[in-house]
């Protein structure tokens, strides 16, 4: 029996594009990722981010996954506003991109961004890519979140 519940682990992926949302979390579940939640904008991960952390009584997700495409900068901006945030709450922020110079990843990684994991076309690469967010994930679980 598999109970979906508000204690179970999971990743919060906030992807503005609903088709680039289900591609990743199938991917990611079938390389062994917990329940992916998707959030389909930058607002809303926000709401949700500042509703689930507020409750101390509430799983928190064990990875935070941005891929906003709105616009060239919308990642950035993202991990701008809510790095601290995840940070003080021991949760890592993950950054979905095009393949791009090392400027770039390093503006991500230098506003907050504990890993940036890129876009990929061809299959095979795209699995590869998958696989070691999920293995992001297992390495970076908090403790206490074992057993639950």
């Amino acid at each position: 029996m598999n109970v979906v519940s508000d204690d179970m682990p999971f990743i919060a992926l906030i992807d503005d594009d609903g088709h680039s949302a289900h591609l990743l979390t199938r991917m990611l579940v079938a390389h062994g990722a917990p329940q992916v939640r998707h959030v389909g904008s930058a607002e809303a991960g926000e709401t949700f981010l500042i509703e689930c952390l507020s409750d101390v009584d509430r799983e928190w997700p064990g990875l935070v996954i941005v891929d906003l495409k709105a616009h060239s900068g919308a990642n950035l901006e993202f991990v701008t506003r809510h790095q601290a945030l995840l940070r003080q709450k021991g949760i890592p922020l993950a950054v979905m991109m095009q393949t791009t110079d090392r400027v770039g990843r390093q503006a991500l990684q230098e506003a907050g961004a504990a890993a940036v994991f890129f876009r990929q076309a061809e299959l095979e690469a795209y699995r590869r890519e998958a696989a070691a967010i999920v293995s992001f994930w297992a390495r970076n679980q908090r403790l206490d979140a074992v057993g639950m």
